[in-house]
Parts: C-alpha cells; sequence; structure tokens
C-alpha cells in the first residue's frame, strides 16, 4: 500500500513545524518510518525480493542519519520521535 496523500498530509501535521513544513528532519523521519513499515510487510510476504530489500536497507540508513542529526542538535526531540514513531534505540 503507498503512501496516500492524506496519510502524508496527516503526517506533516503531526510532525511538522506548520502546515507546510516537508523537509525538517522530524518530518522525513515520519515519513520514512511510513514507508519502511509498509516494506517491511511486503518482506514478510516476499522474502526473495532482494531489490527491495536494498532500498528497505537504504531507507534504515537514511533514517538513522536523520535520527543522529536530530540528536547532535536537539537530544529532547529525538527522544521524543523516538517515542512517537515507536522505534526502539
Amino acid at each position: 500500500m503507498p503512501l496516500t496523500k492524506d496519510r502524508k498530509e496527516e503526517l506533516v501535521g503531526d510532525f511538522g513545524r506548520d502546515a507546510n513544513d516537508s523537509g525538517s528532519p522530524e518530518v522525513q523521519i515520519a515519513l520514512l518510518t511510513n514507508r519502511i513499515s509498509q516494506m517491511t510487510e511486503h518482506m514478510q510476504q516476499h522474502p526473495q525480493d532482494y531489490s527491495s530489500r536494498r532500498g528497505l536497507l537504504r531507507m534504515v540508513s537514511r533514517r538513522r542519519r536523520l535520527l543522529d542529526y536530530v540528536k547532535r542538535h536537539n537530544p529532547q526531540l529525538y527522544l521524543d520521535l523516538l517515542r512517537r514513531l515507536e522505534i526502539r534505540k
């Protein structure tokens, strides 16, 4: 199931700094987390889809880099994001 326009607007509204914010690290992390969960479900159904596995690993590493950036600049926001997105660290 791809990311719908409504779901994207909902995530931007929840994690963005204002209604039109799509570039802040918080929003990018939230969008990546949503895509990662969708790809994880896909990989459970199709375990030999190696191209999608590579894309999933790229998304996870990109999210990790964004989380490291947030942690350096605002540790409290980092902890809040982990809690709200239910990401274990």
